[in-house]
């Protein structure tokens, strides 16, 4: 039962089952006090009951799964490859269900294109997890940053050893993260930094480094500059993340930041106030679109060589 002050839970389903939904996005969502965690589905019917049972919710499976999880739902979260999770936001909008994106929406301008037209078609709000954007330390320094202003160039490195000899991580299993590499799994991440501090880009430059590692030159609308390198096949002893400013009153660096599970707690507070108010976030599925164009500039360009 609700009151006038309480308002109603918020029912997301959860598609996927893979371990960034078991690690990350299930626990945060069955967790959540303003949230029902309205069902499962998954591709391999094992792993969506295993998935349900844990958190105490229905698990779907198959096509007819898809419907029914949306005819129960307010809203999804995505815990699926870029080129899957597209066709499926636009599938999920068209149902009226909001949308809670993983970063990249898709790895083609016309997925995410389709994902960004369908969601404004149907009027239902929708953000793009960005890590940095929710985690309560880093979203509270890029609001400080960008009130500052006043940058003259910024330097980007994540660099993750996800590839490198040794590497146990299961996220190392994903074919769409192998295929496109750094430049599209922590890519959106710097990106999503950088832009609401120093203005959109202008201008973009992009070659390839060693294993999977691009390294981009930007231009922006401020009239700063910033480069980045992003790879997930550094060595373990060259992995970390570091997001540094330089300008009018010296250099700020990016703090750290407690997780993903906290961070992802965060978006689905984002959501559920775009929800609530019809205020679009600033991480909707159209700023999704324009990170998806910048990927897929750079990749041509350092494919190019």
């Amino acid at each position: 039962m609700t009151t006038a002050d309480t308002p109603p839970l918020l029912r997301i389903g959860l598609l996927g089952t893979g371990p960034w939904a078991r690690n990350t996005q299930a626990p945060a969502l069955a967790a959540h006090p303003g949230v029902e965690l309205s069902g499962v589905w998954g591709r391999r019917a094992e792993a969506a009951h295993a998935l349900a049972a844990v958190h105490g919710t229905r698990a779907h499976t198959g096509e007819e799964g898809i419907d029914a999880l949306l005819e129960a739902s307010d809203a999804v979260a995505f815990a699926l490859p870029p080129d899957v999770q597209a066709p499926l936001a636009v599938r999920a909008a068209e149902a009226g269900c909001h949308l809670l994106m993983d970063k990249p929406v898709a790895t083609t301008v016309a997925g995410a294109r389709a994902v960004a037209e369908a969601a404004e078609k149907a009027s239902v709000a929708s953000v793009v997890f960005c890590t940095l954007r929710f985690a309560p330390e880093t979203s509270a320094w890029i609001a400080e940053q960008a009130a500052v202003g006043g940058w003259f160039t910024a330097r980007a490195q994540w660099l993750g050893s996800l590839y490198a000899a040794g590497s146990a991580s299961e996220y190392a299993d994903s074919p769409w993260r192998r295929e496109k590499g750094g430049l599209w799994d922590v890519g959106p991440h710097a990106l999503s930094v950088l832009i609401p501090v120093l203005g959109d880009v202008e201008h973009l430059t992009a070659a390839a480094g060693p294993a999977d590692t691009t390294h981009l030159i930007l231009r922006h609308t401020s009239g700063a500059s910033s480069t980045l390198t992003l790879g997930l096949s550094a060595p373990p002893g060259a992995a970390g993340v570091e997001i540094e400013l330089r300008g009018e009153r010296g250099t700020a660096s990016v703090p750290g930041w407690a997780g993903a599970e906290t961070a992802f707690r965060g978006v689905v507070d984002a959501l559920a106030e775009a929800v609530r108010t019809g205020v679009p976030h600033a991480c909707d599925a159209r700023f999704g679109l324009h990170l998806t164009e910048l990927l897929a500039a750079a990749e041509e360009q350092a494919q190019a060589g």
